[in-house]
């Protein structure tokens, strides 16, 4: 009594922690008892416990096939062989989940000195069981049910007791247990060179930065407050007329003029703004006509920076 209090306190352990494995096949070893209707058989010359094997499938959560075979342990008085269906009548999530078996199984009697006279050496019988079950582990599954069973062939009805392990197989009670739903993938922050231009054109030989350039200002001075890092190099130009020295002074006069302008309008510190002048040195334009002077009388600013963009 010891033990068998012992071997079931270990069930109710293993059982709490385990997860029910569904949709899979199964094998299994089995020990039973049969105690044979004695109209039918010589109950003193029968040895009714037997060891066995069975194959089942999981068809869902709730319903199971399964096949089994058993064997006399110590005598060869008759085997069995089985198909039973086993219905569970409680959720997967249940530690201990009781069940109805319904099948049919086959006597073969290796011994006829065994039978009562006049009974066949093979008959056949409906079974009907009610058991418990649970789960020693995430793939051992630990079964007992008691059965009874009645002739289809002759008359007779039987009585057994029957213990499983079941070891299962396949990936699917895997999956079920371990797959996680994943989130769809959020679209991964993208850095990219963003560059922004300056180009203010001046009058003919004058410094005074036209207000038609505000939006262009206002452009370099709010990248410039987003990226504390960056500096700007302004570089003046003027057209061919004029002397060398008279145009380097005056188209550094226009590139000071618009570094004032970032810096005393926009509040942009000077001392990130570089004022450099070329003269007439680096025309865009020919300076024969109106319309390329005026091109060339110009400052110009360039600033790139890295930006991280979500499309």
């Amino acid at each position: 009594m010891k033990v068998l209090n012992s071997l079931l306190g270990a069930l109710v352990i293993c059982g709490s922690s385990a997860t029910w494995a569904t949709d899979d096949w199964y094998l299994g070893v089995t020990a039973s008892n049969y105690d044979l209707d004695s109209e039918r058989a010589v109950a003193s010359d029968i040895d009714g416990s037997q060891a066995g094997l069975q194959i089942g499938k999981n068809i869902n959560d709730s319903i199971a096939i399964e096949l089994g075979y058993g064997a006399n342990v110590s005598n060869d008085d008759f085997d069995v062989l089985s198909l039973n269906g086993v219905i569970w009548l409680s959720e997967p999530a249940t530690t201990w989940r009781p069940y109805v078996l319904l099948g049919i199984n086959r006597y073969d009697f290796n011994d006829a000195s065994i039978l009562v006279a006049g009974h066949d050496d093979s008959s056949r019988q409906l079974t009907f069981g009610l058991g418990l079950g649970t789960m020693l582990t995430d793939h051992y599954q630990f079964r007992a049910d008691v059965r009874g069973m009645g002739g289809l062939d002759e008359d007779g009805e039987d009585l057994g007791f029957q213990l499983s392990i079941n070891r299962s197989f396949g990936s699917a009670a895997a999956s079920k247990s371990t797959t996680v739903p994943v989130a769809a993938a959020e679209p991964q922050p993208e850095p990219r060179i963003v560059t922004i231009s300056l180009n203010v054109q001046f009058e003919f030989n004058k410094a005074v930065v036209l207000a038609v350039y505000g939006d262009q200002l206002q452009t370099i001075a709010s990248a410039m407050r987003t990226h504390s890092d960056i500096e700007l190099v302004l570089e003046g130009h003027t057209d061919s007329r004029g002397s060398d020295a008279y145009n380097d002074d005056l188209s550094t006069r226009r590139a000071i003029a618009v570094k004032q302008k970032l810096a005393e309008d926009y509040g942009i510190d000077a001392d990130r703004i570089t004022a450099v002048g070329y003269g007439e040195s680096r025309p865009i334009a020919s300076n024969q006509t109106d319309e390329g002077r005026a091109l060339n009388r110009r400052v110009v600013g360039e600033m790139s920076f890295t930006e991280v963009v979500v499309d």
